[in-house]
């Protein structure tokens, strides 16, 4: 019962509660220039995509940590689930900054990224830190390819998602140095499909 109300807990927090980041913003000193629309609404939309990696992050890592019974795995994973809390918040900040709004699906990819986690770590806590692994490597690559898709002018922007991009590659090195068991090819195809789909549905909505 534990358990299931402090995963309750985790998810309205992540849902609906004000985001506070633990770190100060890498877009605190940028420029922040006024930029054409369509440009704004490209790099709103680019922000919401992320956004919303950051709540099925929260999911995973919340759901890896209720299950696996390691102490010192499920210290690791809350670690993780708050340095992604300072990117949830980043985030957030910067769709309020450009206007935009964050996903009105945000509670479908939780629920979604939350049973993921848990049948990963049901399995085994390898496969877990497995899966921990592939996530972090395909957010990394997607990552990049908004670094090349972001205004030049969106500073503040960029610097938010290099800086992501830097704690999501560290995460993966860190669980595949825990133990992490590397996913077989049909179990990473489907993955990049379904991250696909969401982020694909997330750019609009």
């Amino acid at each position: 019962m534990d358990t299931l109300l402090t995963a309750a807990d985790a998810a309205l927090r992540t849902l609906f509660a004000p985001h506070r980041a633990q770190e100060a913003s890498p877009a605190r000193d940028c420029a922040k220039p006024q930029m054409e629309p369509a440009q704004q609404r490209l790099s709103g939309a680019l922000m919401r995509v992320n956004h919303v990696g950051e709540i099925c992050a929260q999911a995973l890592y919340t759901a890896q940590a209720s299950v696996t019974r390691d102490e010192a795995l499920r210290a690791h994973l809350l670690q993780a689930a708050r340095e992604e809390g300072d990117h949830l918040a980043w985030t957030r900040e910067r769709l309020d900054e450009l206007g935009d709004r964050p996903s009105l699906l945000n509670p479908l990819w939780y629920a979604g990224a939350f049973a993921i986690g848990v049948v990963a770590s049901k399995i085994s806590d390898a496969v877990s830190l497995g899966f921990v692994v592939e996530t972090e490597n395909q957010v990394s690559a997607h990552l990049q390819s908004h670094l090349d898709r972001l205004p030049a002018e969106d500073e503040a922007s960029r610097a938010i998602v290099a800086r992501m991009k830097e704690d999501e590659e560290r995460h993966a090195a860190d669980a595949l140095a825990a133990g992490a068991l590397e996913l077989p090819a049909p179990a990473k195809a489907l993955m990049q499909a379904a991250a696909k789909v969401m982020t694909t549905t997330a750019h609009y909505i």
